[in-house]
């Protein structure tokens, strides 16, 4: 299970999906979170909208200097926008990422944007980037909890039902 502090390299559509599951938490309600309600109670089934409690702090990174979200699906990336924003994700575009070493808090990630260097120390960093197996960064890792699935283990052909399935083993 991922822990409290998450980032995710990639904020494309499955970068985005996944730090919407991550910060997904099982309490909310659905109706109360997009404040909808019983229309012959609520004028319009309209009620006043309920924070969204976020399971994990997460922060999204891309490579791209352009807004994230920029590129989701025209009929539904405002909603997946608006949900990263009621979850209050971390958005980080222009990144140029440097390693990912272990820290004695969890897992850090250097990367930089606009040449100046951060970093993030974080519980786990899911990779959610690129159409091409790159193994170099997993093969450099020597922590024993690390798992190579999706299209970082095979891109020849992205399947979203293997990559699932491959998640939820993991």
């Amino acid at each position: 299970m991922p822990g409290h502090r998450v980032a995710v390299i990639g904020a494309g559509g499955i970068g985005v999906d996944v730090s919407h599951w991550l910060t997904h938490d099982e309490r909310d309600d659905f109706m109360e979170v997009w404040g909808v309600g019983d229309p012959s109670v609520h004028p319009g089934g309209l009620t006043e909208a309920k924070p969204r409690t976020a399971a994990r702090e997460v922060t999204l990174l891309q490579r791209k200097t352009s807004v994230i979200g920029k590129n989701l699906g025209k009929t539904s990336g405002w909603a997946h926008r608006a949900v990263l924003k009621q979850a209050g994700v971390t958005k980080v575009s222009g990144a140029t990422y440097t390693a990912v070493q272990g820290h004695p808090e969890g897992v850090e990630l250097l990367y930089a944007v606009d040449g100046e260097t951060r970093s993030l120390v974080v519980d786990h960093v899911v990779v959610c980037a690129g159409q091409e197996s790159v193994r170099s960064v997993f093969d450099g890792l020597t922590h024993d909890s690390a798992h190579l699935i999706g299209g970082a283990d095979v891109a020849a052909e992205l399947d979203a039902k293997r990559a699932i399935e491959q998640g939820t083993r993991v």
